[in-house]
């Protein structure tokens, strides 16, 4: 079976537009109830899908931070470019450690970094989540066991180099978070399991705003903008965006 492979969305509404950014490996379907939540809202939302992502495993580990960085910049600017003076920015894990690098690299009316990972985990552990992926994409196309363990062997072979550069990119955005001045909404799942929770202490600590909240959701784990709770955080993220300065 074929799987349709997701695509980046814009969802038009209104002149405030809000930047959404998935994890890695995710894809734009991590934040498209979010996005639409928005959309109705009056917000006009954009959600890009970096290099490597949403696609067979195998052109994932070509690729790396650098290209995905690229792809939040680009997608940034494509809302500039639409007429959008002001941009907020909501991002899932990784989307999220993007989110707070976009916070000190250009202007942001506000930032959501949700479940955003500040502690380095082991390329090993890394790189276990890769085959996970892997071995759940080949499931999703509907092949065989005895096919998926075939094509795993051979996906094995060819290492993720860049697990390096996820690790630098985290710790790099770490120890800049103290340059963020915008407003920020820090978001953590109480029973995450991908990630320390801690790491949104770290954020909120961390972070220079003078306006900053930070919000635990006590029944949702990682992908929060898919579990228990969602509706809530829908509201939660509409209320910190109707309080920025636009």
């Amino acid at each position: 079976m074929k799987l349709v492979a997701p695509q980046p969305f814009t969802f038009e509404a209104g002149e405030r537009a809000v930047l959404l950014l998935h994890g890695f490996t995710g894809n734009s379907a991590d934040v498209r109830m979010l996005g639409r939540f928005l959309q109705s809202k009056g917000y006009t939302c954009h959600a890009p899908i970096y290099k490597g992502h949403g696609v067979p495993p195998e052109e994932l580990v070509h690729t790396g931070p650098n290209d995905w960085w690229q792809d939040v910049m680009n997608a940034y600017h494509y809302l500039k470019e639409r007429g959008h003076e002001k941009i907020a920015v909501a991002g899932l894990s990784l989307g999220g450690v993007f989110s707070l690098k976009l916070g000190y690299t250009v202007p942001v009316a506000g930032i959501i970094p949700m479940c955003a990972p500040m502690y380095i985990k082991s390329e090993e552990t890394m790189y276990k989540g890769v085959l996970a992926y892997a071995r759940e994409y080949k499931k999703r196309e509907g092949k065989s066991e005895e096919q998926i363990e075939k094509e795993m062997i051979e996906f094995e072979k060819t290492p993720m180099k860049t697990l390096k550069a996820l690790q630098e990119l985290i710790a790099d955005v770490r120890d800049h978070i103290d340059l963020i001045y915008a407003p920020t909404f820090v978001v953590q799942a109480r029973h995450d399991d991908m990630i320390n929770p801690d790491s949104a202490n770290i954020i909120y600590n961390g972070v220079e705003s003078p306006v900053k909240k930070i919000k635990w959701y006590e029944q949702s784990g990682h992908v929060i903008t898919l579990d228990k709770e969602k509706d809530q955080l829908h509201e939660d993220i509409y209320e910190f965006l109707e309080s920025l300065d636009w």
